[in-house]
């Protein structure tokens, strides 16, 4: 099968998220200037560089009362930092809850019943029980094509590992099981790992 984006699939579903996959989820916490604070995952999300460390997500919609936008990004362009949780099997169904497209005014820690914790470099709250969470200071909010689609860089500033996660010294993700997005409604989780050696090594 082949077909044009811009012509349709012809499928019941569009099969692009289920074609990249899987991918991490970056489960933001953000703060904006009036104190709200708002915590939603993004599948479009992943690390880009070493040195400075740096990520990235993509919010790709939007809400009538953020204008262009989501509460993560509208609260970014305020304050200039947000915070990457590390969601684990564990978690996924607090980390479903805070999906929703809820009002700006809503706190979805406590909506969903998640501990937080002040970060340390910014002012901005982070899953007190995340596997790992990095606070990050923004370098650039890009737009995208399409209408809403708005990339999120940052640089890393700030790591915290949980204790139990780290295993004669490296950071083991078999401690915790990463939870990972699919396409349409699936997700799936990190139970097994392999190692290989590069050409050379």
């Amino acid at each position: 099968m082949f077909y044009r984006p811009a012509d349709g699939h012809g499928l019941p579903h569009n099969p692009f998220n289920a074609i990249v996959t899987p991918r991490p989820i970056g489960w933001i916490s953000t703060r904006g200037a009036d104190g709200s604070e708002n915590l939603a995952p993004y599948s479009f999300f992943n690390a880009v560089a070493y040195v400075p460390p740096q990520v990235m997500f993509a919010s790709t919609s939007a809400k009538e009362d953020r204008g262009d936008t989501k509460d993560s990004v509208a609260n970014i362009r305020e304050t200039g930092v947000f915070c990457v949780n590390v969601v684990e099997y564990a978690m996924r169904d607090a980390m479903n809850q805070t999906s929703g497209p809820w009002p700006k005014d809503t706190d979805e820690f406590a909506l969903a019943g998640i501990g937080r914790v002040a970060c340390e470099t910014i002012a901005c709250s982070r899953v007190a029980d995340a596997p790992a969470s990095l606070e990050c200071r923004v370098t650039q909010i890009v737009r995208l094509e399409g209408a809403s689609n708005f990339a999120v860089f940052g640089e890393v500033v700030g790591v915290h590992m949980r204790d139990d996660c780290i295993r004669d010294g490296e950071f083991d993700v078999l401690a915790f099981n990463p939870l990972t997005r699919m396409g349409y409604r699936d997700y799936a989780v990190i139970r097994e790992t392999f190692g290989l050696k590069r050409p050379g090594e």
